[in-house]
Protein backbone atom coordinates (compact mmCIF):
# COMPACT_ATOMS: atom_id res chain seq x y z
CA UNK A 1 0.00 0.00 0.00
CA UNK A 2 1.04 3.56 -0.61
CA UNK A 3 0.18 7.03 0.68
CA UNK A 4 1.11 10.15 -1.26
CA UNK A 5 1.56 13.32 0.81
CA UNK A 6 1.42 16.85 -0.58
CA UNK A 7 3.55 19.49 1.11
CA UNK A 8 2.03 22.94 0.60
CA UNK A 9 4.89 24.82 2.22
CA UNK A 10 7.31 26.95 0.16
CA UNK A 11 10.05 25.30 2.23
CA UNK A 12 10.86 21.79 1.11
CA UNK A 13 11.82 20.75 4.62
CA UNK A 14 10.01 23.16 6.88
CA UNK A 15 7.66 22.24 9.71
CA UNK A 16 4.94 20.98 7.34
CA UNK A 17 7.42 18.45 6.00
CA UNK A 18 8.32 17.33 9.54
CA UNK A 19 4.62 16.94 10.39
CA UNK A 20 4.04 14.77 7.33
CA UNK A 21 7.09 12.69 8.22
CA UNK A 22 5.77 12.11 11.74
CA UNK A 23 2.58 10.64 10.31
CA UNK A 24 4.58 8.77 7.68
CA UNK A 25 6.82 7.11 10.25
CA UNK A 26 3.80 5.34 11.72
CA UNK A 27 2.62 4.31 8.27
CA UNK A 28 6.02 2.92 7.39
CA UNK A 29 6.08 0.87 10.60
CA UNK A 30 3.02 -0.89 9.21
CA UNK A 31 4.63 -1.50 5.82
CA UNK A 32 2.87 1.37 4.05
CA UNK A 33 5.00 3.42 1.66
CA UNK A 34 4.99 7.23 1.91
CA UNK A 35 5.91 9.60 -0.93
CA UNK A 36 6.08 13.33 -0.22
CA UNK A 37 5.41 15.69 -3.15
CA UNK A 38 6.51 19.32 -2.80
CA UNK A 39 3.69 21.60 -4.01
CA UNK A 40 4.40 24.90 -2.25
CA UNK A 41 7.46 25.87 -4.30
CA UNK A 42 5.61 25.69 -7.64
CA UNK A 43 3.77 28.40 -9.58
CA UNK A 44 0.25 27.06 -10.05
CA UNK A 45 -2.68 28.99 -11.50
CA UNK A 46 -6.06 28.58 -9.88
CA UNK A 47 -9.05 26.88 -11.46
CA UNK A 48 -10.88 29.23 -13.86
CA UNK A 49 -14.08 27.17 -14.02
CA UNK A 50 -13.79 26.53 -17.76
CA UNK A 51 -15.34 23.04 -17.38
CA UNK A 52 -12.89 21.65 -19.93
CA UNK A 53 -12.17 18.68 -17.65
CA UNK A 54 -15.92 17.94 -17.47
CA UNK A 55 -16.23 18.03 -21.26
CA UNK A 56 -13.16 15.89 -21.99
CA UNK A 57 -13.44 13.46 -19.06
CA UNK A 58 -9.86 12.32 -19.63
CA UNK A 59 -8.79 12.79 -15.99
CA UNK A 60 -6.83 15.92 -16.90
CA UNK A 61 -7.03 19.63 -16.28
CA UNK A 62 -7.00 21.42 -19.65
CA UNK A 63 -4.76 24.18 -18.29
CA UNK A 64 -1.64 22.53 -19.64
CA UNK A 65 0.81 25.09 -18.31
CA UNK A 66 1.73 22.92 -15.34
CA UNK A 67 2.03 19.28 -16.34
CA UNK A 68 2.82 18.32 -12.77
CA UNK A 69 -0.81 19.03 -11.75
CA UNK A 70 -2.05 16.22 -13.99
CA UNK A 71 0.82 14.01 -12.87
CA UNK A 72 -0.18 14.56 -9.25
CA UNK A 73 -3.82 13.76 -10.03
CA UNK A 74 -2.68 10.37 -11.29
CA UNK A 75 -0.51 9.88 -8.21
CA UNK A 76 -3.58 10.31 -6.02
CA UNK A 77 -5.63 8.00 -8.23
CA UNK A 78 -3.02 5.26 -7.99
CA UNK A 79 -2.38 5.65 -4.24
CA UNK A 80 -4.35 4.01 -1.44
CA UNK A 81 -4.26 7.10 0.74
CA UNK A 82 -3.57 10.83 0.65
CA UNK A 83 -2.08 13.27 3.16
CA UNK A 84 -2.59 16.99 2.69
CA UNK A 85 -0.15 19.20 4.58
CA UNK A 86 0.02 22.99 4.74
CA UNK A 87 1.41 25.83 6.80
CA UNK A 88 -0.76 28.85 7.56
CA UNK A 89 -0.26 31.71 5.09
CA UNK A 90 -1.46 34.92 6.76
CA UNK A 91 -5.09 33.86 7.25
CA UNK A 92 -5.31 30.23 6.18
CA UNK A 93 -4.43 27.89 3.32
CA UNK A 94 -1.70 29.06 0.93
CA UNK A 95 -2.70 30.08 -2.58
CA UNK A 96 -0.46 27.55 -4.38
CA UNK A 97 -1.81 24.58 -2.45
CA UNK A 98 -5.38 25.76 -2.86
CA UNK A 99 -4.92 26.23 -6.60
CA UNK A 100 -3.64 22.67 -6.93
CA UNK A 101 -6.39 21.17 -4.77
CA UNK A 102 -9.16 23.09 -6.54
CA UNK A 103 -8.01 21.80 -9.90
CA UNK A 104 -7.21 18.24 -8.83
CA UNK A 105 -10.41 17.64 -6.93
CA UNK A 106 -12.54 19.26 -9.64
CA UNK A 107 -11.01 16.92 -12.21
CA UNK A 108 -11.62 13.98 -9.89
CA UNK A 109 -15.25 14.90 -9.29
CA UNK A 110 -16.18 15.15 -12.97
CA UNK A 111 -14.39 11.92 -13.87
CA UNK A 112 -16.52 9.56 -11.82
CA UNK A 113 -15.03 10.37 -8.42
CA UNK A 114 -11.41 9.33 -8.89
CA UNK A 115 -10.58 9.70 -5.20
CA UNK A 116 -13.77 8.18 -3.79
CA UNK A 117 -13.24 5.82 -0.83
CA UNK A 118 -9.51 6.45 -0.63
CA UNK A 119 -8.21 7.18 2.86
CA UNK A 120 -7.38 10.85 3.32
CA UNK A 121 -6.12 13.06 6.15
CA UNK A 122 -4.88 16.62 6.68
CA UNK A 123 -2.17 18.19 8.85
CA UNK A 124 -1.24 21.81 9.50
CA UNK A 125 1.98 23.39 10.78
CA UNK A 126 1.57 26.85 12.29
CA UNK A 127 3.53 29.38 14.31
CA UNK A 128 0.62 30.56 16.45
CA UNK A 129 -2.90 30.96 15.02
CA UNK A 130 -4.91 30.03 11.93
CA UNK A 131 -4.32 26.30 12.20
CA UNK A 132 -7.93 25.26 12.65
CA UNK A 133 -9.32 27.28 9.68
CA UNK A 134 -6.59 25.83 7.48
CA UNK A 135 -7.27 22.32 8.77
CA UNK A 136 -10.97 22.81 8.01
CA UNK A 137 -10.21 23.98 4.46
CA UNK A 138 -8.07 20.94 3.74
CA UNK A 139 -10.66 18.56 5.15
CA UNK A 140 -13.38 20.00 2.93
CA UNK A 141 -11.65 18.55 -0.14
CA UNK A 142 -11.56 15.08 1.45
CA UNK A 143 -15.09 15.25 2.79
CA UNK A 144 -16.89 16.20 -0.40
CA UNK A 145 -14.96 13.59 -2.38
CA UNK A 146 -16.39 10.75 -0.27
CA UNK A 147 -12.97 9.88 1.08
CA UNK A 148 -12.49 7.96 4.32
CA UNK A 149 -10.99 10.17 7.00
CA UNK A 150 -9.06 8.78 9.99
CA UNK A 151 -9.12 10.77 13.21
CA UNK A 152 -6.66 11.53 15.98
CA UNK A 153 -6.96 12.83 19.56
CA UNK A 154 -7.18 16.55 18.68
CA UNK A 155 -7.11 18.80 15.64
CA UNK A 156 -4.16 17.82 13.45
CA UNK A 157 -2.26 21.06 14.03
CA UNK A 158 1.35 21.25 15.19
CA UNK A 159 3.22 24.38 16.33
CA UNK A 160 6.67 25.76 15.56
CA UNK A 161 8.40 28.76 14.00
CA UNK A 162 11.74 27.66 12.57
CA UNK A 163 12.16 24.37 10.64
CA UNK A 164 12.32 21.56 13.17
CA UNK A 165 10.69 23.52 16.00
CA UNK A 166 7.67 21.21 15.81
CA UNK A 167 9.85 18.47 17.26
CA UNK A 168 9.45 20.29 20.60
CA UNK A 169 5.65 20.31 20.48
CA UNK A 170 4.98 17.14 22.47
CA UNK A 171 1.20 17.31 22.10
CA UNK A 172 1.51 17.99 18.37
CA UNK A 173 3.88 15.06 17.95
CA UNK A 174 1.41 12.78 19.69
CA UNK A 175 -1.40 14.05 17.46
CA UNK A 176 0.61 13.18 14.34
CA UNK A 177 1.64 9.82 15.77
CA UNK A 178 -1.93 8.82 16.62
CA UNK A 179 -3.12 10.01 13.22
CA UNK A 180 -0.49 7.85 11.52
CA UNK A 181 -1.51 4.79 13.52
CA UNK A 182 -5.20 5.29 12.83
CA UNK A 183 -4.56 5.96 9.16
CA UNK A 184 -2.53 2.76 8.82
CA UNK A 185 -5.27 0.81 10.58
CA UNK A 186 -7.98 2.24 8.33
CA UNK A 187 -5.93 1.57 5.19
CA UNK A 188 -5.50 -2.05 6.24
CA UNK A 189 -9.19 -2.39 7.05
CA UNK A 190 -10.15 -1.10 3.60
CA UNK A 191 -7.66 -3.43 1.93
CA UNK A 192 -8.74 -6.44 3.99
CA UNK A 193 -12.44 -6.01 3.23
CA UNK A 194 -12.27 -4.94 -0.41
CA UNK A 195 -13.17 -8.42 -1.67
CA UNK A 196 -15.79 -9.21 0.97
CA UNK A 197 -17.74 -6.03 1.66
CA UNK A 198 -19.36 -4.24 -1.27
CA UNK A 199 -19.02 -0.45 -1.01
CA UNK A 200 -22.14 1.68 -1.48
CA UNK A 201 -22.98 2.61 -5.04
CA UNK A 202 -22.06 6.09 -6.15
CA UNK A 203 -25.01 8.43 -6.47
CA UNK A 204 -25.18 11.03 -9.19
CA UNK A 205 -24.66 14.48 -7.71
CA UNK A 206 -27.78 16.64 -7.34
CA UNK A 207 -27.44 20.41 -7.54
CA UNK A 208 -29.96 22.76 -6.01
CA UNK A 209 -30.12 26.45 -5.16
CA UNK A 210 -32.64 28.67 -3.47
CA UNK A 211 -33.32 31.29 -6.14
CA UNK A 212 -36.95 31.13 -7.28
Amino acid sequence: MKVVAFNGSPREKGNTYFALKMVGEELEKEGIELEIVHVGNKAIRGCVGCNGCAKNRDEKCVMGDENFVNEWIQKIKEADGVLLGSPVHFASLGATMKAFLDRAFYVASVNGGLFRHKVGASVVAVRRSGGVPTFDQLNNYLNYSEMLMPSTNYWSVIHGLRPGDVEQDEEGKQIMRVLGKNMAWLLKMVDYTKDTIIPPEKENKKYTHFIR
